[in-house]
């Protein structure tokens, strides 16, 4: 496995992951990575979990996928309520069985947010209400001792690759389905990329060295906006046309 594309962060917006795919299998890997938050949000909670179901792809869970699935629907947000409404029992059984890690025989471990939470943000740091990158000491004290030659991570939607001591990579693909978003917890903040784009990523070993590249990809963001507007979400809307979050 010298080839492998990392995605994360679709949260349900089934028209960016089908481009993202499509562009996938024309770079050609040998597997994908999907890093969980496949389908909280206002879109297409159902047609996502219908395509991902179907896909030879290396699957784990995050934060909202376990929410969804684990919290008594009485006390769903407004993102999780709507996917969970629309999904079948078989599908929620399907999040239910993910794992929140994998360790890959190659020296890739994958999870979503840090080794030990799903809700963790490793390589950012909240301030001034907005994430920054965070500093080596942070990353490392996060990390909590875990180790691997190269750890695969989402939840900021921040695309990064950060190198630390001891040649460690750490790799955020950014967020396939919504380029910006603003949340209270920790406090309040915005994470924002600046462009509607999908984002994935896809790593190459050449002689013994992975490469990382960072990819954007273009998809209807607009018809995903409007999604988004039908269904009462402005914040989300904002986000999928801006790459901006409105706070």
């Amino acid at each position: 496995m010298n080839r492998v594309a990392v995605i994360s962060d679709i949260h349900g917006n089934i028209l960016a992951l089908e481009q993202v795919a499509a562009d996938i299998k024309r770079r050609g890997v040998d597997a994908v990575f999907n890093l969980g938050d496949h389908v909280s949000g206002p879109l297409w909670p159902r047609e996502t979990i219908e395509y991902l179901i179907g896909q030879d792809w290396i699957h784990i869970a995050g934060n909202h996928d376990r929410q969804i699935v684990e919290t008594n629907p009485q006390g769903h947000g407004l993102s999780d309520r709507y996917a969970f409404q629309r999904l079948d029992e078989a599908q929620r059984q399907w999040l239910m069985a993910l794992p929140g890690t994998i360790a890959i025989e190659e020296g890739l471990l994958l999870f979503h947010g840090s080794p030990s939470s799903d809700t963790t943000y490793l390589l950012e740091t909240i301030e001034h209400g907005r994430g920054r990158l965070a500093s080596r000491a942070e990353i490392t004290r996060r990390l909590g001792g875990a180790h691997s030659p190269v750890m695969l991570c989402g939840h900021t939607h921040i695309p990064r690759a950060v190198a630390l001591p001891g040649t460690i990579l750490i790799v955020n693909p950014g967020s396939v389905g919504l380029p910006a978003y603003s949340d209270e917890v920790p406090h309040p903040h915005v994470m924002e990329t600046g462009s509607p784009h999908a984002r994935y990523a896809i790593l190459e070993r050449r002689a013994g060295q992975w490469n990382v590249e960072l990819i954007m990809v273009s998809y209807d963001h607009e018809r995903a906006a409007g999604q988004a507007r039908r269904n009462d979400r402005p914040d989300w809307s904002a986000g999928l046309q801006t790459g901006f979050a409105t706070v």
